[in-house]
């Protein structure tokens, strides 16, 4: 599937062809909007959702799965777990846990607290590929003001791929100009250069180095902005060393929900559990991520 240059779901893989360095460009909207709309989450929580939703995108998109990738952020503080996840087709749903009334109604004016927001906790990534396979999981500790500094701390200490990320979210205006009726966006910008290739070059530590600082110069509103392409924006940020682009990859809201799956799941439950759990013979169970509720008739012990 081909994308306008300004679509508003993607992922824009690319490569820094004078550095040798790979990257990612996710923009989100749409998505966005449609796993926070029947929630009602405060704007703090919104905004890392928003912003979870991203970092998932583009580190999935930089990983060669068949099945499903999850992020979860699990934490004691008033926010206690948000869970994202994206299937290697593009499909993407989310939810949060959170006490309303402990974190309140202010939209943060820069970056959202991970620590105000989830208190000490651990960030997990899993990799699942299906019965047949071995499930992958990294864990790591929440260790950082923001997710981008999380995201690098867990990069650190995986010792694997030295990666940069930048992440934004920020609500976009209606046509009346006012914030909170259109909803929130999201971007995330990631380059990536691959351990053991190149270690100890001193050329090729420069060339992260110059990198590292021209990424950093781009503007939130740049990542943002349905006005700009990504090519117009890896353009201004990485012209001098060149960059290629490869083929766009289209990003979704879908919830992988169904009724035969919750009959399914009821159906592990012994006899008892379900006469327990049943109201004149029928279980309602709602999806923790799109809401939709199943209205599922039992037989009763």
């Amino acid at each position: 599937m081909d994308l306008s240059p300004n679509a508003a779901d993607f992922v824009q893989p690319f490569q820094i062809e004078g550095l040798g360095l790979r990257g990612r460009l996710v923009r989100l909207g749409p998505v966005v909007r449609s796993v926070v709309a029947h929630h009602g989450y405060p704007p703090a929580v919104t905004a890392l959702m928003a912003e979870t939703l991203a970092l998932a995108a583009v580190l999935a998109s930089a990983l060669k799965y068949d099945g499903v990738f999850t992020l979860q952020l699990r934490g004691d503080g008033p926010l206690s777990l948000v869970v994202v996840d994206i299937t290697s087709a593009g499909d993407m749903r989310g939810y949060a846990r959170c006490d309303e009334a402990a974190i309140g109604d202010a939209l943060p004016a820069g970056a959202v607290s991970v620590p105000r927001l989830m208190g000490a906790g651990t960030m997990v990534f899993t990799v699942d590929q299906g019965p047949r396979t071995e499930r992958y999981q990294g864990v790591t500790a929440l260790e950082g003001a923001s997710l981008s500094e999380c995201a690098h701390a867990y990069f650190r200490q995986s010792e694997q791929v030295q990666t940069a990320i930048i992440l934004v979210a920020a609500p976009e205006p209606d046509t009346a100009g006012d914030e909170t009726a259109a909803g929130i966006r999201a971007a995330a910008l990631m380059i990536q250069r691959l351990a053991g290739s190149d270690d100890g070059d001193a050329t090729a530590d420069e060339n992260w180095h110059r990198a590292v600082v021209l990424m950093s110069s781009v503007r939130a509103d740049e990542l943002l902005s349905s006005m700009l392409s990504p090519a117009e924006v890896l353009f201004r940020l990485f012209h001098e060393d060149g960059v290629r682009l490869f083929r766009q990859r289209p990003l979704r809201a879908g919830c992988r929900c169904s009724q035969t799956k919750v009959e399914r799941l009821i159906a592990t439950f012994s006899p008892a559990e379900i006469t327990t759990m049943a109201d004149n013979g029928r279980i309602a169970v709602t999806c923790e991520f799109c809401k939709t509720v199943y209205d599922v008739t039992v037989g009763t012990a």
